[in-house]
C-alpha cells in the first residue's frame, strides 16, 4: 500500500475533526455538575508540550506549592506531533491532557471549535498580555480559550566559529552590520561565505528561510474571508523561487529538512554558519548544539523584523480537572514563570509586566557566549511591524508550502517549477 502523504493524513484528520467534534465535547455540567475543582484531594494533572517550553522546574515548583498536585509531563519532539495528537483526540472526544499547548500557526482552526475548550476569562489575567496575544485567542463573542505563552521575536543565531574560518567578522556588533536588514544583504553575505568556505552552508534549510520571510507578510494564503489567495500570490511565489534560487544555484543550503535527525546532528557536525532564530529556538540550539563552542546571537533580522510562533495553553473541556487546569495554566504562564522560562529555554514572554522587568532585560545566555539575549529580543520585538493573518486553512496550506520546498532543497526530487505546480495541485484539493 502506498503511504499517503502528509498533507492528505492532515486534510483527512482535520474533516474527521470537523464532522466528529460537535459531538465529542464533554462540559463539566455533562459530568454531574462537576466544575473540576479539588481543593485539597489528590489530583493529577496532565500537561501536553512540544519543543522547548522551559517548564520542567516550573512544574516541581509547583507541585511543592500545591502538595495536592501531581504533574503528568508528556512532551511531543515537533509541534506537528503535537497538532496530529490534539486534532485526533479532539475528534475522538478523550485521550487529552488537562493542559494543551497549541501553537499559533493552528490555534485558528481550533478556533472554530470553542466548545471544545473551558473559557479562561478571569479578572485576575485581564490585560496580562500583549493585545494581539490575547485577540488571537479570543472568539467572537468573547471567549478566551488559550493563555498566552511566548512570543517568537526573531534574530539570526551564528556559529562564530565558522565565520572566523571564512574570514569573515565574528563580534555580535559586526555580525549584525554585515547582515544588514534586508534579505538581499543576508544573502550577500552568505556568497562571501560560500566563496571562503566552500565547504559549509551559509544556512540550514530553505524551509526555515521561507519561513522567516513569508512571515513579514501581511496576508500570504488567505483572506479574512476564507478566501484561499495562496496560489495567486506573487509575493509569496517571489519567496518561493528567492529562497530556492540561494539554496540550489547559489549553494547556500546546507539542505536539511528542519527538526529532522540530521538537521539536529548538522549542530554537531557545524554544518551551517547561519539559522534564524526566535528566542524559543535558543534552548533547541543548545540542546542539538551540546559541547560546540561559538554560537552566538546577532540583533539583526533580515526585512527588519519578523516573529515566528508563540504558543498558548489551553483547557480541552474532556478534562475531568478543568478548574485544577486552569489554575496551573495560570500559573504557568504569569510573568515571573515567563521569566524564568526565558532564561531556561529562550522563550520570550509575552506579558506586559514580563516584557518590562529589569531582570528579563538583564538576561544573558552563557551558550551564546555570553549574549544580552534579553535585550536584543526585546529590540527585536519592537521591530515587528506586521501581524500575519493566519486563517482556518493557514497550517495545511504551509505545510503544503513545506512539502514543496523540500522536494527541492532536501529531497532533490524536482525543480522549482514542478514541485510549485504539485503545491498548486495539494492547494486546490483542500
Amino acid at each position: 500500500m502506498k503511504k499517503p502523504s502528509k498533507l492528505s493524513v492532515l486534510s483527512a484528520a482535520a474533516a474527521c475533526l470537523a464532522l466528529s467534534l460537535s459531538a465529542c465535547g464533554t462540559s463539566a455540567s455533562e459530568k454531574g455538575g462537576v466544575d473540576g475543582s479539588t481543593g485539597s484531594k489528590p489530583v493529577t494533572l496532565t500537561v501536553g508540550t512540544f519543543n522547548e517550553f522551559g517548564y520542567e522546574k516550573h512544574f516541581k515548583e509547583y507541585e511543592e506549592l500545591n502538595p495536592n498536585v501531581t504533574i503528568e509531563h508528556k512532551k511531543a519532539a515537533t509541534s506537528n506531533e503535537a497538532r496530529d495528537n490534539l486534532t485526533t483526540r479532539l475528534a475522538a472526544g478523550s485521550g487529552l491532557s488537562d493542559i494543551e499547548a497549541v501553537e499559533v500557526d493552528w490555534l485558528p482552526e481550533l478556533l472554530q471549535y470553542p466548545d471544545q475548550f473551558a473559557d479562561l476569562s478571569d479578572p485576575a489575567v485581564e490585560g496580562r498580555w500583549l493585545d494581539w496575544k490575547t485577540e488571537a485567542a479570543t472568539t467572537a463573542d468573547g471567549k478566551l480559550v488559550g493563555y498566552g505563552t511566548d512570543s517568537g521575536p526573531e534574530a539570526v543565531c551564528y556559529n562564530a566559529e565558522l565565520l572566523k574560518k571564512a574570514g569573515m567578522p565574528t563580534e555580535r556588533g559586526e555580525v549584525a552590520k554585515m547582515l544588514g536588514g534586508t534579505w538581499e544583504s543576508y544573502f550577500d553575505a552568505g556568497l562571501k561565505f560560500k566563496a571562503a568556505n566552500p565547504k559549509a552552508a551559509w544556512f540550514d534549510s530553505a524551509g526555515a528561510i521561507y519561513q522567516g520571510m513569508s512571515n513579514q507578510l501581511e496576508k500570504a494564503y488567505e483572506e479574512e474571508d476564507g478566501a484561499v489567495i495562496a496560489t495567486g500570490n506573487q509575493k509569496v511565489k517571489d519567496i518561493y523561487n528567492q529562497v530556492l534560487k540561494a539554496s540550489t544555484e547559489d549553494g547556500l543550503s546546507a539542505h536539511l529538512k528542519q527538526w529532522s535527525d540530521d538537521w539536529a546532528a548538522g549542530f554537531q557536525t557545524s554544518a551551517f554558519a547561519t539559522t534564524l532564530c526566535p528566542g524559543w529556538m535558543l534552548g533547541v540550539i543548545e540542546g542539538n548544539a551540546a559541547g560546540v563552542s561559538g554560537w552566538d546571537v546577532a540583533n539583526v533580522f533580515p526585512g527588519g523584523g519578523g516573529n515566528w510562533g508563540g504558543s498558548y495553553l489551553t483547557v480541552p473541556t474532556q478534562g475531568a480537572n478543568q478548574a485544577e487546569a486552569k489554575k496551573l495554566a495560570g500559573w504557568l504562564t504569569a510573568p515571573e514563570q515567563q521569566i524564568k522560562a526565558f532564561t531556561a529555554k529562550g522563550t520570550f514572554p509575552s506579558q506586559k509586566q514580563a516584557l518590562e522587568s529589569s531582570e528579563l532585560l538583564g538576561q544573558t545566555n552563557a551558550f551564546f557566549n555570553g549574549a544580552p539575549t534579553g535585550e536584543i529580543f526585546a529590540e527585536r520585538a519592537k521591530a515587528v511591524e506586521v501581524t500575519p493573518f493566519k486563517g482556518t486553512k493557514f497550517f495545511a496550506i504551509n505545510d503544503a508550502m513545506q512539502q514543496a520546498l523540500t522536494r527541492v532543497d532536501v529531497d532533490k526530487t524536482d525543480d522549482a517549477a514542478s514541485s510549485w505546480e504539485k503545491f498548486v495541485t495539494a492547494v486546490k484539493s483542500l
